[in-house]
């Protein structure tokens, strides 16, 4: 697992590391039943505070992308792709939502609009 930290960033460092780590699940690089590193493990290896990977882990366990057993470590937890896309459809949803409240606020058509999404969409990030 390869997890980069910014210092630049306004995002926490917990919040960058659950982030990576969820992205990773979605997309399949991590699977169901994957070990990942220890809290401590990762801590030395992001030069970071235990502190700060255990917020990042328990908010993942929380969130049930992964699933910890004591003496043994934390896991991949089983995922249900249709309900986590579900998921990752409506947080879109509220963002365009609030896209196309701004948009009308200050006159964008919604041929314009479609035109700024089509050019961000092929856009690479």
């Amino acid at each position: 697992m390869n997890i980069i930290i910014s210092n630049t960033s306004k995002e926490p460092i917990y919040q960058q590391i659950k982030n990576q780590m969820k992205q990773s699940i979605l997309k399949g690089e991590l699977e169901e039943g994957d070990a990942l590193p220890s809290i401590r493990q990762l801590a030395k290896d992001l030069q970071i505070s235990v502190i700060t990977t255990k917020r990042a882990y328990e908010d993942l366990e929380k969130e049930g992308f992964i699933v910890s057993v004591v003496g043994k470590g934390s896991f991949v937890a089983g995922q249900n792709k249709d309900f986590l896309r579900e998921k990752r459809l409506k947080a879109i949803e509220e963002k365009l939502a609030e896209v196309v409240g701004e948009s009308k606020l200050v006159g964008i058509s919604l041929e314009e609009l479609g035109e700024m999404l089509e050019l961000l969409y092929k856009e690479e990030i």
